[in-house]
């Protein structure tokens, strides 16, 4: 018998030991049991997203049963009909606080899971819970341990955006805050902690919710500055107060459109932000209430296929970004599919891109990813320290850009912001808000941007100029001043430009005492007497503008001259003939170009060459000098382009400065048109759309094409911006069936089939659209009814008329009869007669 056993023992060891690495289901025993939960709401945004985790979770073969956590008030669970999508745990909504009246939906995840570990058996029979959002979609196995999960210590992704946890946030909310861990999205710990961590989350959660006062950017990270992300320090915070660190990886997540390290294949994507390949992008936020899963055979827009991709992106590092994007969207459209064939849906027709999501190499380029040999940093204080440090070799960045009070400058910052979301800038953006305390009272944008408020200088408190670019240069020495900020570069911008990518210091090779600019030629002033009454240095003055980038201790040393050579051209009203500084207005309205020319040419100098002076004695040393410790500009002309300019043959602009008029056919933009025009709170409201396809376009130049496309791109980005934007004010209008949403302007596309929500559009929102830059959002349906009252009008009148003469010729007839049958009426009628022949 022994003999017996110890032959079949080792085969039956085999037939129960896991296959690291490949792909087989892990078995389930004791301690190794996982369960994966994620939370949502009752609502089409969040039934598309959990289609796309359910089929990701069942390709990945992820080990353990998975849960939604399902939170719907009484009324919205009567009409809801997506409960067959997932295995569903029912949770009481907090989306409205019970006791404060707070709208915060985002608490349901940690109230969620409090409720689903008082109640739910599963917790009862698990050992590792795997925590993760409804917008991700998973490429491997998710296995605790093996990513170093252990009792105590959880695993976790790295944002490190919360930078509440390194300041007075911190602080306020928790007794140990030097075990502040920035981490969210994936998490990964065992049932134990989570018991202890899950109502402290829930709870530190509120408190953090609660605290208005530190809702600001410059504390909490969030770009809003709207308490959003308060569930996020809620985690950190409670898991700080109970004790549990953690291993945190920048590697297991991604966003999609962000690249990843090289060699590093993420197990996790998290598309919570848009990202974009080539002309192609996504937006989550598009399709906030597409009811996609309910509509047969629909799927959302396919990505280029990769062999676009290859021809897209050369550098195989930025490729790798990019095939991670479209995989994301291919993945979620292979849910979808799959999910209408189990609705009972009639099969759908071929296409091209059907074909590829079936075929084997769409497969292979969507196994199972796994971390072999990953390497997962311990969260020790000091191990935390150098990873902070070492998690770039990059150095920081953030981006500036200044504005006022103003429709103007809002439908600006809404399209500045939503590039900047989609270019993949690093770092944080602020606007620099010059506002009066006036214009404050009134002012209904604070929530469009993160936002840093200066003291208004259009005005100039001494002089009494009017002159509003000064609160450039003025606003960035206030941020200096009242900013404390570890980046190391600062990118300034101005709000009239869309970001088409990166701008970064290693890429167009900043460093201190060389900041990078783009060139603006029309500065002729830099050339001429100008120069040399307002600079000691003309020498080193430099006609550049439009986007800088500059290291942080220049910036420090310059602004102040910045401000003060843009007051003292402003002042030399004798020189701003057009032939002096190029200005074709001869107003002095780029004063505050010259200021930054002239204050870069003098930055460095002032003091050293000041005691120089008294000992060099030769003139021409104190002019190497002056060259030598000055701002030196490198001067790039592949960063910038002016929409309706022809571009350079295979030159990758990232931005574009939309400050003059640009024409593509009968259609034309120009900024000042919308000066007073306030598309930003007028729901649905945007500007005329430009030609739609280059087949649109008349030209068969190739430079006049390219001309032209760079022109439709930039208006289109703008419009795409202000329809995410309505979207996220919740404009009361419309709800789409079968198609993308309408890009709406009062104008309804006849493709699209827009199920109204509103039997009627309120007459405050009716009355300002129609009225918006007049014919251009005029309403068509509006038009058409216009012309139908017209033509009633018209026939009534008509008809009316031919009553009236109807009636008249039945009584003269009348009167005729009337004559004959009385003899004396002759007097009357001659007397009537002379009477008539007298005023005639």
């Amino acid at each position: 018998m022994l003999i017996v056993a110890s032959l079949i023992l080792p085969f039956l060891l085999v037939a129960v030991t896991p296959i690291i690495g490949g792909t087989e289901v892990k078995v389930q025993k004791p301690p190794w049991r996982i369960h994966t939960l994620f939370s949502v709401e009752c609502q089409n945004y969040f039934d598309w997203q959990t289609v796309g985790l359910v089929h990701s979770y069942h390709k990945m073969q992820q080990p353990g049963p998975i849960t939604r956590l399902l939170s719907c008030t009484d009324e919205e669970r009567r009409r809801y009909k997506g409960m067959g999508l997932a295995p569903t745990f029912e949770v009481p909504s907090m989306s409205r606080h019970p006791k404060t009246g707070d709208w915060y939906p985002a608490i349901n995840k940690p109230a969620g899971i409090v409720h689903w570990l008082k109640h739910s058996k599963d917790a009862e029979n698990v050992d590792w819970v795997v925590i993760l959002d409804a917008d991700m979609i998973i490429r491997g196995p998710i296995i605790p341990w093996e990513l170093g999960a252990e009792k105590g210590k959880a695993v976790a992704a790295y944002y490190g955006y919360l930078i509440g946890c390194d300041n007075i946030l911190a602080q306020l909310h928790t007794k140990h805050p030097e075990l502040c861990d920035k981490v969210g999205g994936l998490l990964a710990m065992h049932i134990d902690d989570l018991r202890v961590l899950a109502p402290m989350w829930l709870s530190k959660t509120e408190e953090v919710r609660e605290d208005r006062a530190h809702w600001g950017t410059n504390i909490t990270g969030d770009i809003y500055a709207q308490g959003w992300i308060s569930e996020m320090y809620g985690y950190s915070f409670g898991a700080a107060e109970v004790g549990l660190h953690h291993r945190i990886s920048e590697d297991l997540m991604i966003y999609p459109g962000y690249v990843p390290r090289p060699g590093v294949e993420p197990i996790l994507l998290h598309y919570g932000l848009p990202f974009k390949v080539g002309n192609w992008s996504f937006s989550k936020l598009e399709h906030h209430e597409d009811g996609i899963v309910y509509d047969c055979n629909r799927l959302f827009p396919p990505p280029p296929y990769p062999k676009e991709v290859q021809m897209i992106e050369s550098n195989p590092h930025e490729r790798q970004g990019l095939f991670l994007s479209i995989e994301c969207i291919n993945t979620l459209n292979e849910g979808l599919l799959a999910h209408h064939a189990s609705m009972g849906c009639p099969r759908p027709q071929w296409s091209k891109y059907l074909s590829f999501l079936k075929s084997k190499r769409f497969s292979e380029l969507t196994k199972a990813k796994y971390l072999n040999d990953h390497e997962i940093r311990n969260s020790t204080m000091e191990q935390r320290k150098a990873f902070d440090e070492s998690r770039s070799s990059h150095p920081k960045i953030h981006t500036l850009f200044s504005t006022e009070c103003s429709p103007y400058f809002d439908w600006q910052t809404v399209g500045l912001i939503h590039s900047f979301h989609l270019s993949g800038q690093p770092g944080n953006i602020s606007r620099l808000l010059s506002c009066t305390d006036e214009d404050l009272k009134n002012y209904k944008g604070h929530d469009l941007a993160p936002t840093h408020y200066v003291p208004s200088m259009s005005q100039h408190p001494l002089t009494g100029d009017w002159y509003p670019a000064i609160n450039k240069p003025a606003a960035v020495l206030h941020w200096l001043n009242h900013v404390e900020t570890d980046a190391e570069f600062i990118v300034i911008l101005d709000a009239d430009m869309i970001l088409r990518g990166p701008i970064t210091p290693w890429e167009y090779g900043a460093e201190r005492g060389h900041p990078v600019s783009t060139p603006y030629e029309y500065l002729i002033g830099c050339d001429n007497v100008l120069a040399k009454i307002h600079t000691r240095n003309p020498g080193a003055c430099d006609k550049v503008g439009g986007v800088i980038v500059m290291h942080i201790e220049d910036l420090r040393k310059f602004a102040l001259y910045w401000l003060h050579k843009t007051e003292e051209v402003r002042a030399d009203k004798a020189h701003y003939a057009t032939n002096f500084t190029g200005d074709i207005y001869s107003s002095g309205w780029i004063s505050e170009m010259y200021g930054y020319s002239f204050g870069a040419a003098e930055v460095d100098s002032r003091a050293l060459m000041n005691l120089l002076q008294r000992f060099v004695v030769f003139a021409f040393i104190t002019t190497l000098l002056h060259f030598l410790l000055n701002l030196k500009h490198i001067v790039r002309r592949d960063i910038l382009i002016y929409p309706g300019y022809v571009p350079d043959p295979g030159v990758n602009y990232k931005v574009f400065h939309y400050g003059l008029r640009f024409t593509v056919g009968n259609w034309s933009f120009d900024k000042a048109d919308w000066r007073t025009t306030d598309v930003v709170n007028t729901c649905w409201a945007k500007f005329p759309e430009p030609p739609s396809h280059p087949s649109d376009l008349t030209t068969m130049d190739e430079k006049a094409l390219q001309r032209d496309l760079l022109s439709i791109e930039c208006g289109q980005a703008l419009n795409r911006a202000l329809q995410l934007h309505h979207g996220r004010r919740k404009c009361p209008l419309y709800s789409i069936k079968n198609s993308q949403p309408a890009l709406l302007d009062g104008k309804i596309d006849e493709k699209k089939e827009i199920v109204y929500r509103t039997s009627k559009l309120p007459v405050s929102e009716a009355s300002n659209i129609s009225l918006l830059h007049g014919s251009n959002i005029l309403d068509r349906s509006l038009r058409i009814w216009m012309i139908g009252i017209w033509a009633l009008s018209v026939v009534g009148f008509l008809v009316a008329i031919s009553m009236i003469l109807s009636k008249r010729k039945v009584e003269i007839t009348r009167s005729k009869k009337t004559r004959k049958k009385n003899p004396y009426t002759g007097v009357s009628v001659k007397h009537y007669d002379t009477e008539s022949s007298s005023e005639a």
